[in-house]
């Protein structure tokens, strides 16, 4: 740990904790991070983002806020979800979660009603405001600095009966507040820090509406497009009531490149031009004046600063900010006049001044005014960690003099208006640790606090990270080579992700300090999310930047005045060559060792004594000066895994080997994830239950002594078969409550959970033993097959009359462990016994898997009398390595091929594979297994995706070398170059070097201070495409062990079925670079195709640690359950209660806050509520777009999902509009050939159908058709229905021969699947009755007028326009919603209902309901 090595004196004071809680008071106008009914980011005086403290967003309905989906946060934040959240609360708060309904009290003790209070302000008339009292006064203001009448005020006091009220106070704890009080907003003298605070807020209000600051990623801006599609806001005030459902006034056909077959794809559509953001110019320069700051005489006269103004009349003038308010004073450019002007047009406000001197000033501010405060809240408000856009326009560069000030006073958050007022992150991370947490309240406030601290310092890391690779920081070791120096800046500890020192030359040099800070982050977001009382993880964060890895940490007090070797009191300095312990962080961390499955074991020190450790030796613990314990250098929380780290005589599994590993590694460091820890205990423990209940079966037989006895169940040699039949069994819907996010630990209580996903998939495993004829390798049965849905018939209940007592045989077994092993009769003591030592438990009476995370570390020695239990371990991390090749990467495969798993794009397939453990470094592995697997073809998508990433990985791994040899003015030229090598079809790129005016004689001396990497370096510019392309395969074969038989990019792109703009996004999203956004001619051979005027930008890649809503997330999965048990409206309170506390905690703006609205609005939509499901999936959609990127896949969904509802809200047109962004979007970020395409088109397809325009209809069902029968195999209910729904529209064209053809087809699908009884069967052929009737019926017409020429009577033809419920109805069926009746007079019936659905589900059949059936309701808060 690079920083404990050097001492230096730069620990400065720190402010009380207690301040600190209270937020900062210095923090000033503090944002409270975005309730709906606040601010937004224009506000908050002295720059609205620096301030955001942890303030407080009460609980109230006004912010239900919504947010994006199964999240990859973009940055590459993604945490590790809380899967100890159980735990967490028996250790944390001494109140094991007394079950929902304790909660349920709680929240509706704190939910205190709301009252109105009146507000006066100076010029304006009084008005109300709804407020709540868990309110602080400081939200008042926000309020007022973000209403039109009153946005211009920062300098105020808010007065009741005269006496001023504490900005910090809550409202309830005010006297003399009640419902009707009158509130005098009183204007109170200027400070120099609140004449900044109000400069800075003027000018945010005149830049509310610019998208610059989302384009250059700043101040937690980021871009929002759906306003452009609906016309401004959807619901009652949209402009589309009055029209009503004519037809006549849509233009349906979408623009050529979004029809089906199109092979273009537009860049420059992905932004489309938002008219309200051509600015209304209301001042042509406002900036700070040259004669700052003002001389010592004229401070005695009041003045605090002078700004120079330009307006839009070209009148320049120059203002006084004094303490009474803004007035002109007569200085001009070149002489100092102070004196007031006549008139001096004295204001409290620089609005009210401006206002009167400059009459464009004021019409223009005033309209803009009126178009922010229209503007949806959500398309303003921060969001909690910044987004980057990879592409914008060309921005105009235009003066502004607050962006300036803050690039050169590097303001370090939003203190330093008080100079020598860093914030001391370390204290704020750990004080906000420590905040009690007994009561819900009491929670709420912690998490909100903890999360608020983390997303302040992700950014000021980040900031941090950027001054460092750009030079602008000086080191603490500046004598030293660039890669080795380390700097500290604004209280952040800042180091290189080199190996400097030869700290990890036995593990791997360089790719092992590249590697050691990601899997520091993991350990200590683990431990984070244990959150066990008195034990202290550093703030971490990992910035990828310019090719430079770098590694933000919190300083621990006292470490940079000690030397290394006195300060470490637990663990070891040198990988375990000396070693030592420590009593209280034994006892600490024996407190994580069940949640995090870390094995307590000794290991020998240099003098051969035993020393005991409860983490990896590198875990190093230091007791600050604090007296806070810290524990830091958690790169080896999570075991090693063996199939990429050989051992001399050390053999894996076969499973393992067959797949050719182990393999060599760049580096010694390769972890297994948390997630893969999680799904192997569970795994063993399935196990476990099987064979104590098959041990119990046996005996309960031979008391009997039944003649039925069961054979002597084989001491099962505890191969990972593929026993997925344990997951799929757990119903599919439950297929990402795997592993990571089953919040109890499995073992903490042996049966604790049954009921929570076990007690599904037990009999599974058990019956996938006996009656299983399954093949050992890989989960692809035959039967399978055919279209990855037949599941094994033997599921869910019957299976478990199929083995005679296997039910109370797991009874039994589950009382057994849950007992403990005490009180057992030794018959049932010996039966737990065999069972524990059989699945390698480390206790004999209970089920407890834990790992020794130093096995296999070199340098660690263990004491003799271990060896048998270190045998066991080794065996134990064999096994879980062989479990993550031989089930979870097959489970994979089995989610995609029936569906339930389909990733879009690089970050989607990612966070896929995170999910089940399986780490990036396998992809080569994946891709291999899905080349062997014999349902290839309907696996393309997703092999597609995974090349694509495997591609854009291998680039980004050499661009990261290729940038670092790169100086800053190359920069450009540089990246454009590398891209042009990457995607150019022009063969010989050549490099662009800077221009020669620059180079001056004078570059010949050296110059003394280098920027890491500086250096007059052009050795970039001699890379060929060619080269670069031979690199990338040569990178795939030895890091992913995959071959790429490709010389150039367009043998790719033929051979894979590849898009270059898909690769040029991937490409730029991993590096962080920000191109132009224009079409670019990929294919060009005689032109490259980009310049360096294309690369705009080059951004961070940030990881992070992602503080969770503990309790928030409970109230949500308690109402998907209620949801999937058929309780709508108490599933809809509880996710509304989740909402409610998401806010507390997030603010408006979070990824799960997405996951809830979305929910919402689908349980809103399918209760008949269908203007408030609009309002709730439009929150969802614009929280997407900020939250996680206008193209993120889950944005797609979110613009699917609000389609429908505009559609069930008679607004067509909208509808299409939005589809056909989706469709743009998906194109462009994975292609047309992607399943998920054949519902979009199908949806299309159907709204267009609906407004009659048959031809176009056609085009889009009959792809859908095609990309059904291709991805779930031409026998699948989906493809019978797509046939229906062609059938449908040639039915509407009176073309009845195609018609009956394809009902035909559809009629066959549903007979060999569901046979003739069914009522899908009986419907589909009353259809083809009808359809055959209406084709007798034209034919006889046509007959008659062959033969009677032009006087044949003509029986008139129905030809009906399908009515909107009939194209209703159609979507709801595609997209997987089945209708409640209202009346809910019997929820016993649906109940019936839901689980004869199971059942049905469970045998393979309810198909066209799986899409995202409701009672399904996939949509699981992201686990990342």
């Amino acid at each position: 740990m690079a920083h404990l090595a050097f001492r230096s004196a730069t620990q400065n004071g720190r402010g009380s904790a207690k301040q600190r809680q209270r937020g900062q008071e210095e923090g000033g106008k503090k944002e409270p991070h975005g309730k709906t009914k606040l601010s937004a980011p224009d506000e908050a005086g002295d720059g609205a983002q620096d301030s955001k403290e942890a303030t407080k967003a009460p609980l109230k309905d006004s912010c239900a806020c919504g947010h994006s989906e199964d999240t990859a946060m973009v940055n590459g934040g993604g945490t590790h979800e809380d899967t100890e959240e159980a735990e967490s609360k028996q250790d944390g708060s001494g109140e094991t979660d007394g079950g929902e309904e304790s909660n349920e009290q709680e929240v509706i003790v704190i939910q205190d009603t709301g009252f109105t209070v009146k507000i006066q302000a100076p010029g304006t008339e009084p008005f109300d405001l709804q407020v709540s009292p868990q309110e602080m006064v400081q939200e008042i203001h926000q309020v007022l600095m973000d209403r039109e009448d009153t946005c211009h005020r920062t300098c105020f006091s808010l007065q009741l009966d005269g006496n001023v009220l504490d900005n910090f106070a809550e409202l309830k704890s005010i006297e003399g507040l009640q419902e009707g009080s009158l509130l005098k907003v009183v204007e109170e003298p200027y400070t120099v820090r609140e004449a900044r605070i109000h400069v800075r807020h003027i000018r945010d209000l005149l830049k509310s509406l610019d998208p610059s600051d989302a384009y250059n990623g700043v101040d937690c801006n980021s871009l929002s497009f759906l306003s452009i599609f609906t016309d401004g806001d959807l619901g009652d005030s949209g402009k589309r009531k009055k029209k009503g459902s004519e037809l006549e006034q849509i233009d349906c056909t979408p623009p050529e490149h979004i029809l089906p077959g199109s092979k273009e794809r537009p860049l420059v559509s992905l932004q489309p031009q938002n008219k309200d953001w051509k600015p209304m110019q209301c001042l042509k320069v406002l900036t700070m004046s040259g004669w700052n700051p003002p001389p010592g005489n004229r401070k005695m006269h009041g003045d605090l600063m002078y700004l120079y103004i330009v307006t839009v009349e070209e009148r320049h003038v120059s203002v006084t900010a004094s303490t009474r308010g803004f007035y002109l004073n007569q200085s001009t450019t070149y002489t100092f006049n102070p004196k007031p002007a006549n008139p001096s047009f004295l204001s409290h406000s620089l609005v009210e001044l401006l206002s009167q001197i400059s009459p464009a000033f004021k019409k223009n501010f005033t309209a803009l005014q009126k178009k922010r405060v229209q503007r949806h809240p959500f398309e303003r408000i921060a969001t909690p960690f910044q987004v980057y856009s990879w592409t914008a326009p060309q921005v105009d560069h235009a003066m502004d003099c607050v962006r300036a000030e803050d690039a050169y006073t590097s303001r370090l958050g939003y203190e330093e208006h008080i100079p020598g007022q860093t914030r001391d992150w370390n204290e704020e991370l750990q004080t906000t640790r420590e905040l009690p947490r007994k009561n819900l309240p009491e929670r709420l406030l912690r998490e909100r606090a903890i999360f608020k601290v983390h997303s302040d310092f992700a950014a000021a890391a980040t900031r941090g990270a950027m001054a460092v690779i750009d030079g602008n920081v000086m080191a603490i070791n500046p004598g030293e080579e660039t890669r080795m120096q380390m700097f500290i800046w604004n209280n952040i500890f800042f180091s290189l992700g080199f190996d400097v020192r030869d700290h990890y030359r036995e593990l791997g040099g360089d790719a092992a300090a590249h590697a050691a800070p990601t899997n520091d982050l993991n350990g200590v977001r683990a431990y984070g999310a244990v959150d066990v009382e008195g034990l202290y993880t550093l703030g971490t964060v990992v910035v990828d930047y310019r090719g430079y890895r770098v590694t933000a940490q919190s300083i621990i007090p006292g470490i940079l005045e000690r030397e290394q070797e006195q300060s470490v009191i637990y663990g070891s300095i040198d990988f375990g060559k000396t070693v030592v312990s420590h009593n209280k962080y034994l006892e600490l961390l024996e407190k994580t060792s069940r949640p995090l499955k870390v094995q307590r074991h000794g290991v020998l020190n240099e003098k051969d004594e035993t020393v005991e450790l409860c983490s990896s030796v590198e875990c190093k613990g230091i007791i600050g000066n604090d007296g806070r314990h810290y524990i830091l250098d958690l790169l080896r929380t999570f075991p090693p895994d063996l199939n990429f780290l050989p051992v001399e005589g050390e053999n894996l599994p076969p499973e393992s080997q067959r797949q050719g590993f182990p393999r060599q590694h760049r580096h010694r460091l390769a972890c297994l994830r948390q997630e893969l820890i999680e799904a192997f205990v569970e795994h063993r423990y399935l196990l476990f239950m099987k064979m104590a209940a098959l041990q119990l079966m046996q005996q309960k037989a031979n008391k009997d002594t039944n003649k039925t006895s069961l054979p002597e169940p084989p001491a099962l040699p505890i191969t990972e078969t593929s026993e997925t039949a344990t997951e799929s069994s757990a119903d599919t819907t439950h297929m990402q409550k795997t592993a990571s996010d089953v919040p109890e630990d499995v073992s903490t209580d042996g049966a604790v959970q049954t009921d929570n996903n076990i007690s599904a998939a037990s009999p599974a495993v058990a019956a996938s033993e006996e009656n299983s004829s399954k093949p050992t390798n890989g989960p692809v049965e035959p039967a399978a097959t055919q279209n990855g849905e037949c599941k094994s018939p033997l599921e869910g209940k019957e299976l478990e009359e199929s083995i005679p007592g296997l039910a109370q045989a797991k009874e039994l077994a589950e009382s057994l462990v849950a007992e403990d092993g005490s009180g057992i009769d030794p018959k049932n003591r010996e039966v737990v016994f065999n069972a524990c030592k059989a699945v390698g438990s480390i206790s004999n009476t209970s089920f407890d898997i834990r790992f020794n995370p130093d096995i296999f570390s070199p340098g660690v020695r263990f004491p003799d009398d271990s060896t048998e239990d270190v045998q066991k371990q080794k065996q134990l991390l064999k096994d879980a390595a062989a479990f993550l090749v031989s089930c979870q990467i097959p489970s994979l495969v089995k989610d995609c091929l029936d569906h339930s798993t389909l990733p879009m794009d690089g970050a989607t397939l990612t966070e896929a594979l995170h999910q089940r453990g399986i780490n990036v470094r396998y992809l080569g592995t994946v891709l291999d297994f899905l080349d062997k697997t014999p349902a290839k073809a309907q696996l393309e998508h997703f092999y597609r995706i995974g090349i694509s990433e495997l591609i854009t990985r291998c680039a980004k791994h050499i661009f990261k070398t290729y940038l670092q040899g790169v100086e800053l003015s190359a920069l450009s030229s540089a990246v454009s170059h590398f891209l042009n090598c990457f995607l150019s079809s022009f063969p010989d790129a050549v490099a662009h070097l800077p221009p020669d005016e620059l180079v001056s004689r004078r570059k010949s001396r050296k110059r003394r201070n280098r920027v890491p990497g500086g250096g007059d370096n052009t050795t970039w510019a001699s890379l060929t495409p060619s080269e670069l392309w031979k690199n990338i395969a040569s990178e795939a074969q030895s890091y992913y062990h995959f071959t790429i038989q490709c010389e150039s990019v367009d043998q790719v792109v033929e051979k894979y079925g590849l898009q270059k703009i898909t690769l040029l996004r991937e490409i730029s999203i991993k590096t962080g670079i920000q191109i132009l956004i224009k079409e670019y001619n990929f294919d060009s051979r005689h032109k490259p195709a980009f310049t360096e005027e294309d690369i705009l930008n080059i951004f961070p890649v940030v990881k992070h640690v992602n503080p969770k809503a503990s309790d928030a997330f409970h109230f949500f999965q308690s109402g998907q359950a209620k949801v999937q048990q058929g309780f709508l409206k108490e599933g809809c309170e509880l996710i509304n209660e989740a909402l409610n506390l998401f806010n507390n905690v997030y603010g408006a703006m979070h990824v799960e806050i997405c996951a809830c609205l979305r929910l919402l609005a689908r349980l809103n939509y399918i209760m008949g509520d269908h203007p408030e499901a609009l309002s709730n999936q439009q929150k969802a959609v614009l929280m997407s777009e900020r939250v996680l990127g206008i193209e993120h896949p889950n944005t797609i969904q979110e613009y699917m999902h609000l389609a429908l509802y505009c559609f069930a809200n008679g607004q067509l047109s909208t509808a299409l509009k939005l589809l056909y962004r989706a469709r743009y979007l998906m194109l462009l970020v994975c292609g047309e050939d992607h399943p998920e395409m054949a519902l979009l088109d199908s949806n299309i397809g159907l709204v267009l159908h609906g407004v009659m325009e048959y031809d176009l209809s056609l085009r889009f069902l009959e792809n859908a058709l095609a990309i059904s029968t291709k991805y779930h195999g031409p026998r699948s209910l989906k493809v019978a229905l797509s046939h229906h729904l062609v059938a449908r529209v040639y039915e509407s064209k009176a073309e009845f021969r195609s018609a009956l053809q394809h009902e035909k087809e559809g009629y066959t699908i549903y007979k060999n699947q569901m046979g003739e009884a069914h009522e899908k069967t009986k419907e589909s052929s009353e259809y083809l009755k009808y359809l055959t009737q209406q084709a007798v019926a034209l034919q006889r017409t046509m007959n008659e007028i062959y033969k009677n020429g032009s006087n044949a009577s003509i029986m008139p033809l129905k030809f009906a326009a399908p009515s909107m419920a009939s194209v209703l109805e159609q979507l709801n069926i595609i997209n997987g919603i089945i209708f409640i009746p209202l009346s809910q007079k019997d929820l016993e019936n649906l109940k019936a209902e839901v689980q004869r659905r199971q059942q049905l589900h469970e045998l393979g059949k309810s198909e066209e309901h799986t899409e995202d059936s409701l009672l399904e309701l996939e949509d699981k808060i992201p686990i990342d």
